[in-house]
This record gives C-alpha cells, sequence and structure tokens, in this order.
C-alpha cells in the first residue's frame, strides 16, 4: 500500500511559477511509475505528465509541454512538477499518482488527495 501526499500547491498570477510535491511512503517509490494529473470542478480528470520508476523517461500533456517539468528522487521517495509560465486555465486540483506500468491513462494503482493549484489573470 503506498501513501501520497502533494503539497506546494497556492494562488499565483498568471506567468508565475509554483513547485509541487508528492512525498510516497508504505511501498517502494523507485519500482513505481508517477504520474501528475489535474482536475477542474465540472471537468474531467486530466493527464500532466508522467515519468518512469527510474527517471529516465518522461511525458506530458500538449497543454503544458515546454512549460512543466516532472521529476523524482528516489532517494528521498518524492515527486515533484515544476510549473512555469502559468495560465489561469492551469487552476485546477492537482494529484499525483502511483502505477506498475507507464500510462497517460487516469488508471493509476494509488493516488494523494490532491492539492489545489489557482492562477489568477
Amino acid at each position: 500500500q503506498v501513501q501520497l501526499v502533494e503539497s506546494g500547491g497556492g494562488l499565483v498570477q498568471a506567468g508565475g511559477s509554483l513547485r509541487l510535491s508528492c512525498a510516497a511512503s508504505g511501498g517502494t517509490f523507485r519500482r513505481y511509475v508517477m504520474g501528475w494529473f489535474r482536475q477542474d470542478p465540472g471537468k474531467e480528470r486530466e493527464f500532466v505528465a508522467v515519468i518512469t520508476a527510474s527517471g529516465g523517461t518522461t511525458d506530458y500533456a500538449d497543454s503544458v509541454k515546454g512549460r512543466f517539468t516532472i521529476s523524482r528522487d528516489n532517494a528521498e521517495n518524492t515527486l515533484y512538477l515544476q510549473m512555469n509560465n502559468l495560465k489561469p486555465e492551469d487552476t485546477a486540483v492537482y494529484y499525483c499518482a502511483a502505477n506498475r506500468l507507464f500510462t497517460t491513462r487516469d488508471k493509476y494503482q494509488y493516488w494523494g488527495r490532491g492539492t489545489q493549484v489557482t492562477v489568477s489573470s
């Protein structure tokens, strides 16, 4: 059983930056593919970024490519999402998730409770 806790969300002006963290416990973090997803009220949860267990491969949603960077520290059991040049449409609750397989679909095995990111115009 893997427990995930996100942090780092908040209110930021358009063009600003935030760095989200996801602390993992209860499992072998380095064995899991990790992903970030987001959901705005009234909308479906959408894929943001994914990283392989080793950190060697990443993938991003087209809407965040060039602005967001996913990374991980397996020694610290922590996942990160660096978000630059934020836009109002990035406003959402951001979730980290863990899975055995590499996928951009939201069928991950373990989920955090989310952290709110609000971008003002």
